[in-house]
């Protein structure tokens, strides 16, 4: 099953929810950062997430940022998804290694430690918006949720989950989010309790079959849920040489002549794909003369 999200309705528009099945793009993610288990099932929840959200964008050029820092031995994530289902990340420290937890599960709150999570959205204005929170587990969908509640205030339920292979490939990802819209009665809400409470995880209900409009169906049961949007999504970053040497620009005339001077061509990697762009010594002089 290749990678999409579902939008949905219930409850005569009091609720709204997404859902996704996004394993594709996590072992995209997973083999172009070679990331350990514990890292590839962070930065999988994170990007899943990330999907969902951006599919809330309403610009078709909007940018939705999650950047998540912690004291754990991941050190912290960046997530950048837009409103089409592209999204991309990358991890700190992707080799990070770490016990499973009480649980027998990978210990990704472990792994993320305590620290914060930021939100930011690029929506074409003058300065983005940006919200931050601490992070409440390091778990990421307990973290979502916390932060759609204290800074969209916007009462929500947010699952996401990753299982690995034995060879530590990515067997299944992917996630919803649930929200309660300010209009929303409580017998909806006492009906969406009920279901999220006999809700299994995310991973076991992919790994059994179920898809996006499957898991809503069992989460919005007995709220005649409809479905009003389906669209792919997709490990995808926009990186170009020419963006590149714009980054190489902004960091300013001084740097620039350092590289100038050492007399050899530099190798820039994108953080987020791992492509690495060369520049020779005249291309290097070239941007120091449109350097202000």
């Amino acid at each position: 099953m290749s990678d999409y999200m579902v939008r949905a309705t219930a409850a005569n528009a009091q609720i709204r929810a997404f859902a996704a099945t996004s394993r594709d793009l996590v072992e995209t993610a997973r083999k172009t950062h070679n990331t350990s288990p514990v890292a590839t099932a962070a930065l999988g929840r994170l990007m899943s997430g990330a999907v969902m959200m951006g599919a809330m964008l309403k610009g078709e050029r909007d940018l939705l940022t999650l950047q998540v820092s912690g004291d754990g031995p991941l050190r912290g994530m960046t997530v950048t998804a837009d409103g089409r289902g592209n999204v991309k990340g990358y991890v700190l420290e992707p080799q990070a290694i770490l016990p499973a937890n009480a649980l027998g599960k990978l210990d990704v709150g472990g792994a993320v430690g305590k620290g914060t999570l930021r939100v930011i959205k690029d929506m074409g204005l003058k300065e983005p918006y940006v919200g931050q929170t601490m992070l409440q587990t390091g778990e990421i969908a307990e973290d979502l949720t916390y932060y759609f509640a204290s800074s969209e205030q916007v009462p929500s339920s947010v699952g996401l989950g990753v299982l690995m292979e034995r060879d530590n490939t990515v067997k299944q990802a992917g996630g919803f989010i649930i929200q309660l819209m300010p209009f929303a009665g409580e017998e909806v809400i006492q009906r969406l309790e009920e279901n999220l409470s006999r809700f299994s995880t995310v991973t076991k209900q992919l790994d059994e079959g179920k898809t996006p409009e499957e898991i809503l169906d069992f989460l919005l049961d007995g709220l005649a849920p409809v479905v009003t949007d389906r669209s792919g999504c997709r490990f995808f970053c926009d990186c170009d040489k020419e963006r590149v040497e714009r980054a190489i620009i902004s960091i300013g005339r001084k740097d620039i002549r350092e590289m100038i001077d050492t007399g050899k061509p530099i190798e820039v990697s994108c953080q987020f794909c791992n492509t690495y762009y060369q520049f020779s010594v005249e291309e290097l002089k070239r941007m120091l003369s449109r350097c202000r």
